[in-house]
């Protein structure tokens, strides 16, 4: 087993391609190919969970926080990132990947709730597939089957299992060639109308250089127009929070089985304390600008991390009750659901849960 095996397992469970674009998430340190045994789990790789990874002689730690977040413009003995590195500990970060798969973070918060028949809170926009551009150019009929090829050859064309994937749609070009041009149809000085064929294909990006230069080589034209669209991912329904039913309860009663169900004694709670809540939603984290969502949707109480001052009197202003357990006590209760989840994707790695890993703040 190596550390490879970590990421595939990861990949699965919480897929990075999901994560915020603005995020840093996966194997942050170490080498794939290192050997794997014990995987330490925590919310945050502090210096204390530093301490007890090397105790416990862990190779890997999952640290749902990345360990490297801003660039890091030096790293020497003492910095966590150049420790981890010195001792072979590898570091993989999952953040908000595991925040908006199935069983993550958030839906962790939803059973804290009970919530049923849920769904996203906020759903996620449809992002750009940065590895995939759609080619579109415009050939003469009798060039048509020569250009589409050349395409195809260099790379172009290929969805799922099949290739030679193109779009093609009749139409009427013109163009007028300038003085020193050497159109391969029309003349000189002359506005030439010509039947061309609209033919569309699909381009990844580490073939763009290679699919352009086919084109300009089989094209009969002097200049071949075309035209290169980065596409986006059609909406997967995947999104940052959740939101669902619950069988009518007290907002008291609510809130005391999520604070049961995360091992808190205490949360902050802002809003009314009483009467029945039947639509409930929740974000992990710092969502807490997403009340405003859960208020859209008619949700009589929201669960997060923190809250703004300001938002939490606009959201009791609306009637909605928001219960803030502090940031990383929203998150840590995934941290078991997790490692129940990745024990027979990793059989013979041990796994454990950090008791250095705590939130930072405590009611004193």
């Amino acid at each position: 087993m190596t550390v490879d095996t970590l990421v595939q397992a990861m990949e699965e469970l919480a897929p990075t391609r999901r994560a915020e674009p603005w995020d840093n998430v996966g194997l942050l340190t170490g080498d794939p190919q290192q050997p794997l045994t014990h995987i330490l789990l925590t919310i945050d790789y502090t210096a204390q969970v530093a301490a007890e990874a090397t105790t416990l002689g862990c190779d890997a730690v999952i640290a749902y926080h990345p360990v490297i977040f801003d660039p890091i413009k030096k790293l020497t003995a003492g910095h966590l990132v150049f420790d981890a590195i010195r001792r072979g500990i590898a570091i993989y970060s999952p953040h908000t990947a595991l925040d908006l798969a199935d069983g993550g973070t958030n839906d962790v918060l939803a059973d804290a709730l009970g919530l049923e028949n849920r769904r996203p809170l906020s759903l996620r926009k449809a992002p750009l597939v940065p590895w995939h551009y759609k080619l579109i150019t415009f050939v003469p009929d009798d060039s048509l089957e020569k250009v589409a090829a050349a395409l195809s050859d260099a790379g172009a064309g290929c969805i799922g299992n099949y290739s030679h994937c193109t779009y093609r749609s009749a139409g009427a070009g013109t163009f007028l060639p300038h003085e020193n041009s050497h159109p391969a149809i029309g003349q000189v000085g002359k506005l030439a109308h010509v039947d061309e064929i609209r033919l569309e294909t699909i381009v990844p990006t580490g073939r763009i250089d290679a699919v352009v230069q086919a084109l300009r080589q089989s094209h009969p034209y002097e200049q071949p127009a075309f035209d290169l669209i980065q596409l986006g991912a059609p909406p997967d329904g995947t999104g940052m929070g959740r939101i669902g039913q619950v069988q009518p309860t007290d907002r008291a009663t609510l809130i005391q089985r999520a604070r049961k169900a995360l091992g808190l004694n205490h949360v902050l709670v802002a809003g009314p304390t009483t009467g029945q809540v039947t639509t409930a939603a929740c974000a992990a984290g710092s969502c807490g600008p997403l009340f405003k969502d859960a208020i859209a949707q008619n949700a009589q109480l929201y669960l997060t991390g923190e809250l703004k001052h300001h938002d939490a009197l606009k959201a009791a202003a609306a009637g909605l009750t928001v219960v803030c357990v502090l940031h990383s006590n929203s998150e840590r209760a995934t941290l078991q659901r997790l490692c129940e989840r990745l024990a027979p994707l990793l059989p013979g790695v041990q796994l454990t849960l950090s008791h250095a890993d705590r939130d930072p703040f405590i009611i004193a």
